[in-house]
């Protein structure tokens, strides 16, 4: 036993000797260091990311059976609900209202040793509770908002949050990085999309090569898309809806619907920026407020002439388009549809554009389908497409938009025509407006950080070093 004993220990010996301390250097131990703060930034976005989902679908839930049982109590409890989000926003986090995906970007450019301090501004706890408390309220309401870009802004905090509280000598990632790695697993735990996410970092939120950032946003996408998936499973967003590949003459149709979705969509922008303008004109608390009450009520007025497919995500509207189409959808949605949208995010609260964005690129693309007599074997396609193009009218971003379809439905078939479409939908858009939405509000949010005190959260001994 005891030559047993000593002939392991020569063994452990020899490993410590020639292997482990050849493994484990200290460029090793340096980039462990590293990544733990992001790995555990990663498991809590996860959690909260499902957490946030859960909410979303029980305020949604709540306000359809609201409009079904009660609907005239409709004008009453959707004015009061933008009122409250809009207080809690305007009150507590004025950079939590709208999507975040602006608010992340505009963190991102200011993410530098000059103006790192105010970003607190945009980024804080605080503001992601006001903006979890904003949103879900606004829902209950019947606003007509996503989770997705809150979802972003909400994960970029948490990064955010995890990089500062590191002790005094942890070896950190710099500033920028945990920004861009937060907005990634953001959205590829709110979606279940992990290419997306990546693809999201690069054609959205930054320009700068992606080998910078690579191996912390791979490995954060993963965590928090796992971690989601260990809970509510390997879900699609949208499940497997039948689509028909096709090619020839048909591509003439697509490149038809792209168009029209783009140009649509990129109006919707406009739209939004016109009101966001318009709103400016308001400056005492009592006209902010009568705005807010007034943008409620129309929606109520929309939500019991149309009932619950006028408000909400919308996400039920497109299970209903592609997996029990009766190709019987009323015309008037989508203009019901784009006038919730607009009023909900012009209420001031909190609340995202890719969900609403996307059920209204596929009640387009369903009503395009009638109108051109597209068969109903083709008209999934179409409507994929018209999602695509949609969301990328708004937001500019035509391959995110593509991978996020493709992703969330499995339909690997129509790769081809769901980039196309993006890609045709990103040009007529530019005739509207050559910049997006997103990089609008960025530009204003800058401005509005650049305007506040600054806010010196660092510690004396922190240190950040600009590595990967």
């Amino acid at each position: 036993m005891a030559k047993r004993f000593s002939r392991y220990a020569q063994v452990l010996a020899w490993l410590d000797q020639h292997v482990i301390k050849r493994l484990y250097t200290e460029r090793v131990r340096r980039v462990i260091l590293q990544s733990l703060p992001f790995w555990v930034a990663s498991l809590l976005t996860g959690l909260v990311a499902v957490g946030y989902e859960e909410l979303f679908v029980w305020a949604e839930k709540l306000s359809f059976t609201w409009i079904q049982t009660h609907p005239y109590l409709t004008f009453i409890t959707t004015p009061i609900a933008f009122v409250v989000a809009w207080l809690l926003v305007a009150k507590l986090a004025p950079a939590a209202r709208g999507s975040g995906i602006p608010q992340v970007m505009a963190g991102i450019e200011l993410s530098n040793p000059t103006t790192h301090g105010r970003i607190a501004y945009l980024l804080s706890i605080r503001v992601a509770i006001v903006k979890v408390l904003s949103s879900v309220i606004l829902l209950l309401g019947g606003g007509v908002i996503g989770r997705e870009g809150p979802t972003i802004q909400i994960s970029a905090a948490i990064f955010r949050a995890i990089n500062r509280l590191q002790p005094a000598g942890w070896p950190q990632l710099s500033r920028q990085i945990a920004l861009v790695t937060g907005g990634a697993a953001g959205l590829a735990a709110a979606f279940n999309t992990p290419l997306g996410g990546i693809v999201f970092v690069v054609e959205e939120l930054t320009q700068t090569h992606i080998t910078r950032f690579r191996t912390a946003v791979f490995t954060a996408v993963i965590i928090a898309g796992m971690t989601a998936q260990a809970i509510q499973g390997p879900y699609l967003y949208l499940g497997f809806p039948k689509v028909t590949p096709s090619t020839g003459w048909f591509l003439g149709i697509v490149v038809l619907v792209a168009m029209i979705s783009g140009l649509t969509g990129a109006l919707f922008a406009k739209s939004l920026l016109w009101l966001n303008a318009y709103r400016q004109r308001f400056t005492t608390l009592p006209e902010k407020a009568a705005w807010v009450v007034a943008c409620g009520l129309v929606l109520a007025g929309l939500a019991f002439w149309v009932g619950t497919e006028a408000v909400g995500t919308g996400k039920p509207i497109i299970n209903r388009l592609l997996f029990q189409n009766d190709h019987s959808t009323p015309w008037y949605l989508f203009p019901v549809r784009f006038a919730g949208m607009a009023l909900s995010y012009s209420g001031g609260a909190a609340g995202g554009i890719f969900a609403t964005s996307l059920s209204a690129g596929a009640i387009l693309g369903d009503g395009l389908c009638r109108l051109v007599h597209v068969a109903p074997s083709d008209t999934n396609l179409v409507i994929l497409v018209s999602m695509v193009s949609f969301l990328t009218g708004v937001v500019r971003s035509p391959f995110t938009a593509a991978i996020l379809v493709l992703e969330m439905t499995d339909r690997h078939s129509a790769i081809f025509q769901l980039l196309l479409g993006g890609l045709m939908a990103q040009g007529a858009a530019s005739l509207v407006d050559p910049v997006s939405f997103y990089d609008h509000l960025k530009a204003g949010f800058i401005r509005e950080t650049m305007a506040q005190p600054v806010v010196n959260e660092l510690n004396e001994n922190e240190k950040i070093v600009e590595a990967d």
